[in-house]
């Protein structure tokens, strides 16, 4: 196809595609999924080799959140029967994320949910911060705690922070309709005070909410300008007791889809397959690890993902590798700017340089933003967004809070909704903020 020979060249280059060649990507039918797929992991082999950097969440602070974002869990008025507690303390933290490095991850992204830290949150975080550097050398930091104030980004960084992730999530035409507490332009500003900050800047979006094809390319370009060093690209779960619990749009055909365009229009960025991803992707989650170089670990934020082994074994029988602790993710241009820019990822930075962050989905959501719901974290698609997926496990304990409520149950059938795979949403009832250990 001349067309997809157009965006490799591009794509090599780091040229911008035009707005009608992303929107042609998301229109190519199933016939031409696999060469998409192909020409796409050119692009992505060009700048990040065969390697797959894993990042892990640790859910600093879980639900009661007084933010309305329709696609979240831990929302106000959300009914999911999701785990709440209040902020674990620092070594319970270092603990979970410790889980995670174990299993191979090079970043862990603190989140917690709510409209934005207080500075005494900010202090709580960054005592958070310390005890995991402490007790896991290298490795890289993202905080994912919503909308920053004046100063907050300059008080994370000089307490550890390699990187913040804030999701834009949907187009700023469609932000309104999804969320009324908050605006596009105050998620725009977070991410900008944290590149202004010299930290890493993750911001993603969340795919399946109804959106057409031209809020996708949208967001994405809104992204592209924003210029942030990773982008989550999570796909909702629609989670019973949120608002778009009956959006059961995804199909792994489009997902692949639109992966490849996030992958054209920002060719040289840590691309995360965040959360939802074992929901829409299903048996064609291999396939898009040509397309993506990053993804989260095990759980999300709310619900359960694929245990950590499976990922494991998934990375290698597709051909790829673990990105190690000592490999630089970004291309060397990103980490070099990013190092000039006084940022700088720990397990990576460059040389001496103090800088070169890998992604920062982690944030990624990015903490993707909506890992759990579709993933990562800013201001908390992920936080709950829906939340990640995986095989519906037993009930477990529930949190040792006094602000646990009873579980809902989750599982039940959406015989209205054709393609509704509620099978493979499960509720997280292990790792943080309860007394199972995490799935990492």
């Amino acid at each position: 196809m001349d067309l997809l020979n157009t965006l490799v060249d591009k794509g090599l280059r780091r040229e911008l595609p035009s707005r009608e060649e992303a929107l042609a990507v998301l229109a190519t039918s199933d016939d031409e999924l696999l060469d998409v797929v192909a020409a796409a992991g050119k692009v992505r082999r060009q700048w990040f080799g065969r390697r797959v950097k894993l990042n892990y969440l640790v859910n600093l602070k879980s639900g009661l959140c007084p933010e309305d974002c329709s696609y979240c869990s831990q929302r106000l008025g959300s009914t999911a029967g999701i785990l709440k507690y209040t902020w674990l303390k620092p070594d319970e933290a270092s603990q979970a994320a410790a889980a995670g490095v174990a299993g191979g991850a090079k970043r862990v992204c603190l989140v917690a949910s709510g409209r934005g830290p207080t500075d005494r949150d900010v202090d709580r975080v960054g005592k958070t911060i310390e005890a995991i550097k402490e007790q896991n050398e290298g490795v890289e930091v993202c905080a994912c705690l919503g909308l920053l104030s004046d100063g907050q980004a300059e008080r994370l960084r000089e307490a550890g922070a390699d990187a913040y992730n804030h999701n834009l999530n949907t187009s700023e035409g469609t932000y309104g309709e999804i969320t009324t507490t908050h605006t596009y332009a105050d998620r725009v500003d977070t991410v900008q005070k944290a590149h202004a900050a010299g930290l890493s800047a993750c911001s993603g979006l969340i795919a399946g909410m109804g959106e057409s094809d031209e809020d996708l390319v949208d967001v994405v370009y809104a992204l592209r300008e924003l210029d942030p060093d990773s982008v989550p690209v999570n796909f909702l779960i629609p989670f019973e007791g949120t608002p778009l619990a009956k959006e059961w749009n995804l199909t792994p055909q489009r997902c692949l889809r639109i992966l490849a365009m996030v992958r054209f229009v920002c060719p040289d960025v840590e691309v995360r397959i965040a959360g939802g991803r074992e929901v829409h992707l299903r048996s064609m989650q291999p396939l898009a690890l040509h397309l993506a170089n990053s993804i989260f670990l095990g759980d999300y934020l709310t619900s359960e993902g694929q245990a950590g082994k499976a990922d494991l074994d998934m990375i290698a029988d597709a051909g790829f590798e673990v990105e190690g602790a000592g490999t630089t993710t970004l291309p060397e241009h990103r980490a070099d700017a990013l190092a000039a820019a006084g940022g700088g990822c720990g397990s990576h930075a460059k040389a001496g340089a103090g800088g070169g962050c890998g992604s920062h989905a982690e944030a990624g959501g990015g903490c993707g933003s909506h890992a759990e719901a579709g993933g990562g974290c800013g201001s908390h698609a992920e936080a709950g967004a829906g939340g990640g997926c995986g095989p519906c496990g037993g009930p477990g304990p529930e949190a040792a809070d006094p602000t646990t409520e009873p579980v809902a149950d989750v599982s039940e059938p959406v015989a209205e909704v054709p393609n509704a795979r509620t099978d493979l949403v499960a509720v997280r009832r292990r790792g943080a903020g309860t007394d199972l250990a995490p799935n990492a």
